[in-house]
């Protein structure tokens, strides 16, 4: 595993996604100056904003927090304001029934690989 501290995996994270420190601290509704404290490693970040920053970063709070050198998120966030189908859609297939999402899975694989 790698020696970067919290606050070097958080810059990084959010260079990796192209956003600046403001464009940051808007989305994770944060002083532009209470967000740079957690990323020049003045102030530690309490699991519930590690959590919020791994979301919007795109990455996991494992990766954050040194647990896992690999940067790819474990979770994704759905809004329903933000996109209510594709939140609507998640909801039904939690619900379904395990061979529902086998049948799910297979049209969903068709249409990948014929997008190919």
């Amino acid at each position: 595993m790698s020696d970067q501290s919290l606050a070097e995996r958080i810059k990084l994270s959010r260079e990796k996604i192209g956003i600046t420190k403001t464009e940051s601290a808007r989305r994770l509704k944060l002083s532009k100056i209470g967000y740079c404290r957690y990323e020049y490693g003045q102030r530690t970040p309490s699991i519930q904003t590690l959590e919020a920053i791994a979301s919007c970063f795109e990455t996991s709070v494992d990766y954050l927090t040194g647990v896992t050198d690999d940067s790819s998120a474990n979770a994704i966030t759905i809004r329903k304001a933000d996109s209510p189908k594709m939140f609507e859609f998640v909801v039904d297939i939690h619900n379904s029934s395990e061979e529902t999402l086998n049948r799910l899975l297979t049209y969903y694989n068709a249409i990948k690989d014929s997008e190919a």
